[in-house]
């Protein structure tokens, strides 16, 4: 397949109309390399692990979540330097699906309901609330991260998730006015624990958006790469 009607097929499953504004020039094809894509992988993040892994793989095409290349550039020096040393001479292709993907259709936060087996989903301008059955101890074990409860937390019957970093107190607020009794996110600030509207479970970003990037390589038959960051709980 053309690199050109590979990135078209991506565009039907999460539109680039549908990202945030700043995301504008940090979605799509973000590295040109093979014209022609045989073999894909994805996966959240464009690490050196995981463009090695791609490259072993003879990867032609690698699938993230997050751009590699955030910030503009005004030099190509340093880790950023010899990520794309690695990526240019292996001629891969990198396409990031960021925002877009999270407000698509069946995209991040559809695949992280699922794995918690939310029912009767109700969509926020971010994410959605759902009818929870799991106790936090079986969410945690699903997500297969640490979960830290900040507030008074009981039965969980009506879930609100937001995929990543998405402790947005105006989504929270909205979470809360369509009946949910917690708020799962990751990398809450102190200010908005002490704020929120309704106890909120914090988990890890990896935990939350790989779902979504395995999922899509199932679905495609891609191999996806996994690649959690080193974590451990200090009692």
């Amino acid at each position: 397949m053309h690199v050109r009607d590979f990135t078209a097929e991506m565009e039907l499953i999460a539109p680039s109309s549908l990202a945030e504004e700043f995301d504008a020039g940090r979605i799509g094809l973000i590295v040109e390399g093979a014209p022609e894509i045989h073999t894909v992988c994805c996966a959240l993040d464009a690490t050196p692990g995981v463009v090695r892994a791609a490259l072993d793989a003879k990867a032609d095409m690698l699938v993230v979540h997050h751009t590699p290349i955030w910030t503009p550039l005004t030099a190509l020096v340093g880790p950023t330097a010899s990520l794309m040393r690695d990526i240019l001479a292996g001629h891969l292709n990198v396409y990031a699906m960021h925002t877009n993907f999270d407000h698509a259709p069946g995209g991040v936060n559809d695949a992280l309901a699922e794995l918690l087996g939310l029912s009767g989903c109700s969509p926020l301008s971010l994410g959605l609330v759902g009818t929870c059955t799991l106790t936090l101890d079986e969410i945690a074990a699903r997500l297969g991260a640490p979960l830290r409860v900040w507030g008074e937390c009981g039965a969980v019957k009506q879930l609100a998730v937001v995929a990543g970093s998405g402790f947005d107190p105006a989504i929270m607020a909205e979470a809360r006015d369509l009946g949910a009794d917690a708020f799962l996110s990751a990398e809450l600030k102190h200010s908005v624990a002490r704020a929120a509207p309704l106890p909120c479970l914090e988990s890890t970003h990896y935990a939350l958006e790989a779902p979504a990037m395995k999922r899509l390589a199932v679905q495609r038959g891609w191999q996806y790469i996994d690649d959690t960051p080193k974590l451990r709980i200090v009692p």
